[in-house]
């Protein structure tokens, strides 16, 4: 009889549900919904690196995006077996006793530090600081070794921190937090009991400081010469963690007659979206998986025997099973990729929006459809000019640390640079030295990694830029000096969230079985140009010596 599974993926943007034959990975239904708090920029302030979401975007999403694909699928529920979810992390959010997030309480339904922390949230900066400050002085453990050696402004504990010290009435509301891959799986399941929930291995490993080693979360003594309230918090979060291929429980009542589903449907264990990416993306040893879209997660797995001990540094961690089960996942990225183009278009829309959309020659409709042209054609008309122009010519310098610098080792306070400008510029030669930018960050990734003995024979990109944007695909290859296959899924983090809902519903015995049934085959595959290789080598110097001499001055 045929069965199904369901992956819901939480990006930045927006939530896409797909619903899966998982006897072959085929895609029956999907559909997407935007955040519309989000989308109006509720709760953000960039200009201090503020960026929260409501969670009632999230709840909405759920209910609108598993009932259409169900509806349109016309599948039996009863054959709907399993569903797993996938979110970006790190974002916490704050949440009361009785399991309700804290922007759902009266009171604090308009409040920013009751919302969920986005990933890209950096206002924790300084309690970053302090956290790496005390892990490499205090005496004890350094509890930030399998997370690179260096704690992020982007992670669990650093924007706790922040939260509770700007808020005294969050602080004294919040009962204990979850991440948001965590929070939505409890949302959906029957067992209510906080304690007893199975909380994420890959979320708590990679942004928690989580490690079997030291008996789960970092010590008491540690925490609480950061500030007492986290001693209190930690005892009522977890010790132990569970891998996504586990139950989390059965699909609760409520949430079954919402989505027209059944309660013998199970909810797997919550992960991260590029971890999941990954294993859509059929991952194996020696093989980096780049998760590309607003920044980017790059992802690998090692068998224990090969990396034992040894801890890479300056990486986004490495945790037992954060990827497949059996394996050690190793994470790293860059925190800004698409993000640093879209600040580029932004920057160059000015007299698009404030100019021509703001004249009254043109009546409304004409607006309308100029913006629509002039949208579908920006990067595309940008590639091309910037693609024609030879290596030979002068082209500038770019930084790839618009939003700061994840890996290798993290510095949320680095800022984006550009050098050897003329007034030969033009807007494709900065738009080019943009995407050697990013390509030349993601060459520093894979660096790390070889220097530190982690072998990689194959890139595999996921994600809108890798399948919307040859040039960029093309320049990466010929940066990396390696061929890049690009996954033909369009939704493969969802697509690897319905594969950990397929073992965890018992249809494969474990991941690798059902991702070689599942996973993505692949639509391209770029080949480094011999002929180019040598002309970026000297760009990537000059990348280097911009990036130390920003870094000295910063």
């Amino acid at each position: 009889m045929k069965s199904y599974v369901i992956g819901l993926d939480y990006g930045s943007d927006s939530v896409r549900a797909v619903l899966i034959d998982s006897e072959n990975g085929k895609e029956i239904a999907s559909e997407v919904q935007w955040y519309s708090r989000w989308k109006k920029g509720a709760y953000c302030n960039a200009s201090i690196n503020q960026f929260r979401q409501h969670p009632l975007d999230h709840i909405e999403g759920l209910e609108t995006t598993i009932k259409s694909i169900v509806s349109k699928s016309k599948v039996d529920a009863q054959l709907i077996k399993a569903i797993c979810i996938d979110t970006t992390g790190s974002s916490p959010v704050p949440m009361t006793e009785d399991g309700t997030p804290l922007a759902l309480v009266k009171g604090f339904e308009e409040n920013p530090n009751a919302m969920m922390v986005l990933w890209k949230d950096h206002t924790a900066i300084g309690e970053a600081n302090e956290i790496n400050d005390l892990a490499a002085n205090w005496g004890g453990e350094d509890f930030t070794k399998y997370e690179g050696g260096i704690y992020s402004s982007e992670w669990f504990w650093a924007k706790i921190l922040h939260v509770i010290r700007e808020d005294e009435a969050v602080k004294n509301a919040a009962f204990t937090w979850m991440e948001h891959c965590d929070l939505m799986t409890y949302l959906l399941i029957d067992n209510k009991d906080l304690k007893s929930f199975k909380r994420s291995r890959c979320a708590a490993g990679h942004k928690a400081m989580w490690h079997e080693s030291w008996g789960g979360l970092p010590d008491d003594a540690f925490l609480n010469q950061l500030n007492p309230y986290l001693v209190k918090l930690k005892g009522r979060l977890y010790k132990d963690t569970y891998t996504s291929d586990e139950i989390a429980g059965n699909l609760s009542q409520e949430w079954a007659d919402k989505l027209g589903l059944s309660t013998n449907t199970v909810v797997a264990v919550g992960t991260f979206d590029a971890h999941s990416g990954a294993v859509g993306a059929k991952i194996d040893e020696n093989t980096l998986v780049r998760v590309m879209g607003t920044s980017t997660c790059d992802i690998m797995v090692s068998p224990k025997e090969t990396i034992g001990t040894k801890t890479v540094p300056g990486i986004c961690g490495q945790v037992d099973g954060s990827v497949i089960p059996g394996l050690i996942g190793l994470e790293a990225g860059q925190s800004a990729f698409g993000d640093v183009l879209a600040w580029f278009k932004d920057v160059l829309y000015w007299p698009v929006d404030n100019l021509v959309l703001a004249s009254n020659i043109l009546s409304a409709e004409q607006k309308a459809d100029l913006k629509e042209e002039i949208d579908a054609n920006f990067i595309k008309r940008l590639s091309e000019q910037a693609a024609a122009i030879p290596l030979s010519e002068s082209i500038p310098t770019a930084l790839d640390w618009i939003n700061g610098r994840r890996t290798p080792d993290a510095n949320q306070e680095l800022k984006a640079a550009m050098s050897n400008l003329s007034l030969g510029t033009r807007a494709p030669h900065i738009f080019k030295a943009l995407i050697n930018a990013i390509c030349f960050g993601s060459k520093k990734i894979v660096d790390r990694f070889e220097e530190e003995g982690v072998r990689i024979d194959t890139v595999i990109g996921i994600g809108g830029v890798a399948r919307k944007s040859p040039f960029i695909m093309q320049t990466l290859a010929n940066v990396l000096n390696k061929p890049i296959k690009v996954a033909e899924s369009d939704q493969a983090p969802a697509l690897g969230a319905a594969i950990y809902a397929a073992v965890a519903a018992g249809i494969y015995p474990n991941v690798i079985e059902a991702s070689k049934h599942m996973g993505s085959d692949f639509e391209a595959e770029y080949l480094p140009e011999n002929d180019k290789i040598e002309d970026y080598k000297v760009l990537m110097d000059s990348y280097s010596e911009l990036s130390a001499f920003i870094e000295s001055v910063n």
